[in-house]
């Protein structure tokens, strides 16, 4: 499904943003305006005689492609709610005191861009080339990872921030994409989520707020071993990399401090697939597995979580089902850290929503051209040189689309939400770090029709614990001390800015002399 707009004579309108919003000074509204919305009352009108390059989202794609492009020939806006960037393999440290937030963030406007503008994109005219914004005014939900979103209703009274239209001459997509939950009840109200330093901050207060409780002398040893029990579902790099940095901070700090409790504490990991960290051969998992049940980490694969719900004996605790288990029988458990995969952002998700209300009215005159959405990920899918395609359907909706596809003019998509055709990149920063810089220099040069994105894969990698890690490459595999090493020297070498360069092993130094930060504030 996606964007339905008209079609005559077999072209497209691509009009210039400043041309196009002129000729639409007195446009029709938006036709997806809920009642409690408010409507825009500012245009945002080009500066200059630079292109203008609109960005969504300052994730990987989004930061490395604004921080690329050369200023001297773009006028260089992002749009993001999010107003800095997050080194996302290195968020797990933070959320056990090895590093502190800061040092894994980079602020949007130190890239000292022409605007960067917070809030999100509500909608995209492709045939005007203008983007409907909606200013983030309030609240604090950019600081933490939103699930999938629940259905909104049908009449929709939710007060929104003031929205603005803003003309782009060319439009890069990049918001990414969303945690998915698989529809599994009491994961969004009480699974914790791991993409973002909002959740590390919350992960690192509850860890240790469960060994406060647990160590009062009220507590009894079956709540206990209920609260220090640590669920981590998804059996991937983000949720092994994860138990392995918390079994580091319980063996290395906590047992210092809460020497009572250690013999309480219990790390598991769930994962539906008969095998973890799949992306790996069997020999590198087969290490890692073996590093976990050395240092009594247990891993619990084809385990199928049914349910999420609060302890009504124990305050703060949980219980889990599983499907292998039966109807009567649930785990107990401290904190839950969800970590099993991403779907389609609302954004994407409501752009193909909106094809599938309003095409019916759309294609009475002509042909019908609607964004081509990947099956399986909900993604937008784009040709080989990153921009976004479209798929011909026929008027009236009687038939399916046609096997042709063409390019929408000036559109970029990369990152998590995009998928290149014919290809299936994995959904990982390195990925989107690649399209981001491809695409900047490209368009830097000018040359984009003569060199089509290729990527290189550079191996993956994860921390396993102890001081271990695991490296795989086409070139070689590593494990244990050298593989660590390298692990650390990556994630370092690819760090953005030179504060940070600084800032990670300064603290990686004051963890290993001082220990970890484990006060709560």
């Amino acid at each position: 499904m996606g964007v339905v707009f008209l079609v005559h004579r077999g072209t497209l309108i691509t009009q210039a943003p400043r041309q196009a919003f002129m000729s639409h000074a007195l446009h029709r509204p938006w036709s997806n305006m809920a009642s409690g919305r408010r409507m825009a009352s500012t245009v945002v009108q080009p500066s200059g005689g630079k292109e203008r390059v609109v960005i969504l989202g300052s994730g990987w794609a989004g930061y490395a492609l604004a921080r690329t492009l050369d200023p001297m020939k773009f006028e260089r806006i992002i749009v993001s709610p999010r107003s800095y960037f997050v080194f996302t393999p290195l968020v797990a440290s933070t959320a056990v005191g090895t590093l502190e937030f800061r040092a894994v963030t980079e602020s949007v406007r130190r890239l000292n861009l022409d605007h960067y503008y917070q809030g999100w994109a509500d909608d995209v005219d492709f045939s005007r080339k203008v983007v409907r914004v909606e200013a983030y005014t309030s609240g604090d939900i950019i600081s933490r990872t939103t699930p999938q979103l629940l259905p909104l209703p049908a009449k929709s009274d939710i007060e929104k921030g003031p929205m603005f239209d803003l003309p782009y001459d060319k439009l890069v997509v990049a918001v990414g994409a969303y945690a998915q939950t698989f529809g599994i009840e009491g994961v969004k109200q009480h699974a914790n989520f791991l993409r973002n330093v909002g959740d590390a901050r919350r992960i690192r207060m509850k860890i240790l707020q469960r060994f406060e409780t647990a160590s009062l002398p009220i507590t009894s040893d079956e709540d206990r071993r209920k609260m220090l029990h640590f669920a981590i579902v998804g059996g991937g790099p983000t949720g092994i990399e994860f138990a392995a940095e918390l079994h580091d901070l319980v063996r290395d700090d906590l047992s210092k401090t809460y020497p009572d409790m250690i013999d309480f504490v219990n790390i598991t990991v769930y994962d539906v697939a008969p095998k973890v960290l799949p992306m790996f051969d069997q020999k590198l998992a087969q290490y890692a597995m073996d590093t976990f049940h050395r240092e009594r980490i247990a891993v619990k694969t084809e385990h199928h979580l049914t349910r999420i719900r609060p302890d009504e004996n124990c305050p703060g605790c949980f219980k889990l089902r599983f499907k292998e288990y039966g109807e009567d029988e649930e785990v107990g458990a401290g904190i839950v850290v969800w970590s099993t995969g991403l779907m389609q952002n609302p954004l994407i998700r409501k752009l193909g929503e909106k094809a599938q209300a309003e095409g019916q009215a759309r294609v009475a005159g002509g042909t019908a051209v609607q964004l081509h959405m990947d099956k399986k990920s909900g993604g937008i899918v784009t040709d080989s040189r990153l921009r976004a395609t479209t798929v011909l359907q026929t008027p009236a909706g009687h038939g399916d689309k046609q096997d042709a596809s063409s390019v929408l003019p000036d559109v970029f998509s990369i990152g998590d939400c995009a998928v290149v055709a014919g290809e299936r990149y994995p959904a990982t920063a390195q990925v989107a770090s690649q399209q981001a810089t491809y695409l900047a220099k490209r368009l830097n040069k000018g040359d984009l029709e003569t060199h089509p994105f290729r990527f290189r894969n550079w191996g993956v990698m994860t921390y396993v614990g102890r001081w271990k890690a695991i490296h795989q490459s086409s070139a070689d595999e590593i494990s244990g001390r050298a593989a660590w090493i390298l692990w650390r020297t990556a994630y370092l070498t690819k760090s953005m800015s030179i504060r940070n360069k600084f800032m990670v092993p300064l603290y990686w130094l004051v963890s290993w002399l001082f220990g970890r930060d484990i006060t709560r504030f």
